[in-house]
Parts: structure tokens; C-alpha cells; sequence
């Protein structure tokens, strides 16, 4: 990073044109550009400068750019530098794997879409700077960390001495002896832990916390021993059974017969990371749907106009004409998808009346071959006409994401079973409407149902993209709704059920406040997921 804080960009390419396009296409980010065409010139900037991307040519005439990447890599400091691969030839998928394999982070092929490369390399310039923030933030924590250690690294009659001092100190500050027995308890490890200093005077502090160490503990003793000090994470639990990351430096006193141990509770700056990296991560994901959605749309409009003209052709049988309107109404359904994808809570102005079994039933027709290849009987149980005011688009796309999911974990057959009835929610005792989708598939495993609805995450390995449920949610949530899920083993069979469940009497109207719908419902799920399926 240069001293006005912008980002080095260094581009690769023996040829000067193409250096210079790319100089151009990523101008617009404000960047620091670098341009290398050949191996020797990346070698020599990257040991000067720091960068955050590396854009290169796959095909080079003196060292190729798979090859290239992996001499970076052998350098400590450029492991985790972000190597973007441009290639004007079509890779095989063995070619990918070995681009991964030496660093690539991405491909981008030729001709190069200058929106999109811009989005790419803008998504890792922002991880770098975000990286290096947080680098920065961590040092100066350390170096506060080391300056206070160096202030107490003294003799265990001078920490008695200043115990005072000791006490008003905010971090857990102890000391035990080289058996682990604890001599000294201040007050905020009082506060950290929940044990009262007179609790713990000569007890095993490890096993007191239950201490779950990083690496062996002979290897942390061994450090002790030679190096006076260490630090790291330790995983410990407080007197309530909380589990806790408490971020702890061990010096050794000079007589070495005590170790000062201060601690810090991480817990929610470990976790407050995470969530700065999901959020990173769905903002990467924006910018780029908000580029591909954009360039959808052009062709989607021209399709439209396309059936538009032959809704009406007098060619057309009953059949055919049926076939074309359904066509018809899906592309406009991928059209309101990618409107959603750039901003998912802009709705139009005229919510009508939707009738949820013949919307149910417009579902299951678009599914018939699908259904119908993979030998997949159905069963409808509509008890309720129910009414939904709101929008049949973003409501078909819910109902028609659960029943292909649900086809999808058939693929040896099996039965689809899909109700609607009327249901209570006696957390507020609030009747509504309950529409289940049930199949005979694999099943869900509890430790993957509670992460379902989270964005990115997928059962199916990387044929999906763990969105589908997470917009559907969304979707139900502006309705005041819920979705629910549970899945019941019986013998070698698996039933599962995704219900989703609208406020509301007979009719269900539109409501952007928050759901209060809570798991109390999981007993009505469980009941009708043990439901026998019958074709």
C-alpha cells in the first residue's frame, strides 16, 4: 500500500497492448497500477512493493503463468497474495485445477468484460485494505499487550506488592506457580471467570477452566523454558460452564519458579470478525449479481417481446398456446428475480388476491417431467382456500424453490406430498395458514437444519449456490410468515417437511414488519412431517 493510501495493482502480460487496456479498464478504481511483462519484472516488484492483486497471463513465452504463480507462492510473504488468472484459450477443468493448485483465486477469460474485471479485482483490493486494517489494529493491541507484560515481569513478591495496582487493572491478571497452582486472583479475573479470589488460592488453574490449549501443552512449557514468554488463544470456561476465547501472555518470572499469566476475553471480537468477513463476503456477492443481473436483462427483454408476438399466432394449437403463456409468465418471473438481486425489497405498487392451491398447482405443473422422470408420485391435501394478498411472483418462487429442492432429493423416486390448512400459532394465538411440502428424500441431518436458512450455505455440494432458501425466507418474513423444517427417520425411510406458515384468517395480508413466529410450531411440523404419504 503507498503512502497516500492507495492499493498496488500489479498487471502481467508480454504484451504491451493488452497492459495497457487493463491500465485503462482499472483506472476507474483509484488504484495504484503496476505493469510487469515478464517474469523477471513480477520477481523484482513484488520483493519492493506490496501488493494486493496480481493479474496475470496464463500464456507467457518465458515462464507461463501457472509456473509463475507457484515461485510466489514458494515466498513466505506473498502465500495469501491474490492471484487472478486471465487466459485468451479455452482451459480444460485439469487446467483450472492446477491454476488452483498454484494460487489462482480466479479465472477470467478473454475478451475481457470490463465491469466485471473491475468487480473482481475491487472485491480483493477491499479484502486487502479491510486485511491490513485489521493488521494494523492487532499490532498496536500487541504492542500494548508487550509494554504492559514488560511492566509486570517481575519477581512474585513484587506482583504481591503492587497488588493493588494490579486489581483496578480491567484485563484477568493471575499468577500460578510452575505446578499451575494459582498464587494470585485479581479482581478482574474475578470478573472474567466468576470464582472469588479466596475459591481458587492454590488450586490447578487448567483444570479449574478446563484450559483447551492451541497446540500441546509441553510444547507451551518448552516455550516458557527458553523463551521466558508466549502467548495465544485459550479456550476456557467460566464458572457458569460458559465457554470463552481469552487471549493470554505467559511471562516467566526471573527467578522462573511463577508465571504471570493476563488475559482478555475475545470472545465477541472473534465473532464480531466473523460476521465482518460474512459481511464482506455478501457485499463481494452484491457487486457481482448487481453486474450479471444488469447484462441479464437485455436478452431477458428480448425473449419477452419475442413470446409477446406469439402469444397470438394463429399456428399456435390450445396446447401450445397453454404452453407459451406459462413460458411466458416464467420469464417474467426471471425477470423480477433479477430486479430482486439489485435490490430484493423493491416491490410494485399493486399486491393482488393469490389463490395458494392454484398457485401450488401452476408449480407442480411446471415440475411434471422432472416428477415424472425421477418416478415421483404426488399427493395434494388442500383443506383451505386460502388467499394471500400480495405478489404471485415473488410467492411462486418460494413454493416452486421448496417442491424443487424437494424433487431434486428424490432422484431414485419417492412421493411429494403438498397441503395447505388451516394451522394456530399459539405463541400468539394467531390462526393462519400452513402449506407444507413433504418428500420420501435423503433427509437433513439436526446439525444442518439450523443452518438452512443462512445465505451460502448448500446441501447440495457445489450444485447450489445456498441462496435459494435464504431469499425465500426473506420473502416469507415480509409476509410476517415462517419457514419451517424437520426432518423424521422411520426404519431405512426419511421424511422431511419445509412448512411454510402466513398469519392470518382465511386471507393473508401483506406485512414488511418483523416475523415473531417462533420454533414452538416445530411440534406442527413434526406432526404433519409424519403425515403417510399416499399416492
Amino acid at each position: 500500500m503507498t503512502d497516500d493510501g492507495k492499493v498496488n495493482i500489479l498487471m502481467v502480460d508480454d504484451q504491451p497492448g493488452k497492459l495497457l487496456s487493463y491500465e485503462v479498464i482499472l483506472s476507474d478504481l483509484g488504484e495504484n497500477l503496476i505493469k510487469a511483462s515478464s517474469a523477471s519484472e513480477v520477481l523484482s516488484v513484488l520483493l519492493k512493493t506490496d501488493v494486493a492483486v496480481v493479474l496475470m497471463d496464463v500464456s507467457m513465452p518465458d515462464v507461463d503463468g501457472f509456473e509463475l504463480a507457484e515461485l510466489i507462492r514458494q515466498h513466505p510473504r506473498f502465500q495469501k497474495t491474490a492471484i487472478i488468472f486471465i487466459s485468451g484459450v479455452h482451459l480444460t477443468g485439469s487446467d483450472m485445477i492446477r491454476g488452483y493448485s498454484r494460487g489462482a483465486v480466479d479465472y477470467i477469460s478473454v475478451p475481457v468484460v470490463p465491469e466485471i474485471l473491475r468487480a473482481k479485482i475491487g472485491i480483493f483490493v477491499e479484502l486487502y485494505r479491510k486485511t491490513r486494517m485489521l493488521e494494523s489494529l492487532n499490532k498496536d493491541l500487541e504492542r500494548l499487550v508487550d509494554e504492559r507484560t514488560d511492566e509486570l515481569r517481575k519477581s512474585e513478591a513484587q506482583f504481591r506488592m503492587r497488588a493493588e495496582l494490579l486489581d483496578i487493572a480491567t484485563e484477568a491478571i493471575l499468577v500460578h506457580d510452575m505446578d499451575d497452582a494459582i498464587t494470585f486472583w485479581n479482581t478482574g479475573a474475578e470478573n472474567l471467570y466468576g470464582w472469588r479470589r479466596d475459591e481458587v488460592m492454590g488450586l490447578d488453574m487448567h483444570k479449574l477452566l478446563k484450559t483447551v490449549f492451541p497446540v500441546p501443552r509441553a510444547d507451551i512449557k518448552d516455550i516458557l523454558r527458553r523463551h521466558k514468554s508466549w502467548r495465544g488463544n485459550l479456550v476456557q470456561r467460566t464458572k457458569n460452564g460458559t465457554e470463552i476465547v481469552v487471549a493470554s501472555r505467559k511471562t516467566v518470572n526471573d527467578e522462573g519458579n511463577a508465571i504471570l499469566q493476563v488475559g482478555r476475553d475475545v470472545t465477541a471480537e472473534l465473532r464480531a470478525e466473523e460476521v465482518l468477513r460474512e459481511t464482506e463476503k455478501l457485499a463481494a456477492m452484491g457487486r457481482v449479481a448487481g453486474i450479471i443481473a444488469h447484462e441479464i436483462n437485455n436478452p431477458l427483454e428480448a425473449i419477452t417481446n419475442i413470446f409477446y408476438l406469439l402469444r397470438n399466432h394463429p399456428s399456435l394449437s390450445d396446447e401450445a398456446q397453454t404452453y407459451a403463456d406459462m413460458a411466458e409468465q416464467e420469464l417474467r418471473r426471471v425477470s423480477h428475480v433479477t430486479h430482486q438481486t439489485l435490490s430484493f425489497y423493491r416491490e410494485s405498487k399493486q399486491p393482488i388476491q393469490v389463490v395458494l392451491p392454484e398457485l401450488l398447482e401452476d408449480v407442480l405443473e411446471l415440475q411434471q417431467r422432472a416428477m415424472k422422470a425421477s418416478q415421483i408420485a404426488v399427493r395434494r391435501e388442500y383443506l383451505s382456500p386460502a388467499v394471500v394478498t400480495g405478489f404471485p411472483v415473488e410467492l411462486r418462487q418460494v413454493f416452486l424453490n421448496l417442491i424443487c429442492n424437494a424433487v431434486q432429493a428424490m432422484p431414485e423416486g419417492g412421493v411429494l406430498g403438498v397441503s395447505v390448512r388451516e394451522a394456530m400459532d399459539w405463541t400468539r394465538n394467531l390462526r393462519g395458514t400452513a402449506i407444507s411440502v413433504v418428500d420420501t428424500g435423503q433427509g437433513i441431518h439436526p446439525t444442518v437444519s439450523e443452518q438452512l436458512f443462512k445465505p451460502f450455505f448448500s446441501t447440495k455440494s457445489t450444485k447450489g449456490t445456498g441462496l435459494g432458501l435464504w431469499i425465500s425466507n426473506g420473502i416469507v418474513q415480509k409476509y410476517n410468515g415462517r419457514i419451517s423444517c424437520r426432518s423424521v427417520r422411520a426404519g431405512k425411510g426419511c421424511v422431511t417437511c419445509f412448512r411454510v406458515f402466513f398469519p392470518g384468517s382465511g386471507t393473508v395480508h401483506l406485512d414488511t414488519g418483523t416475523s415473531h413466529e417462533t420454533a414452538s410450531e416445530s411440534q406442527a411440523v413434526t406432526q404433519e412431517a409424519k403425515l403417510p404419504l399416499e399416492v
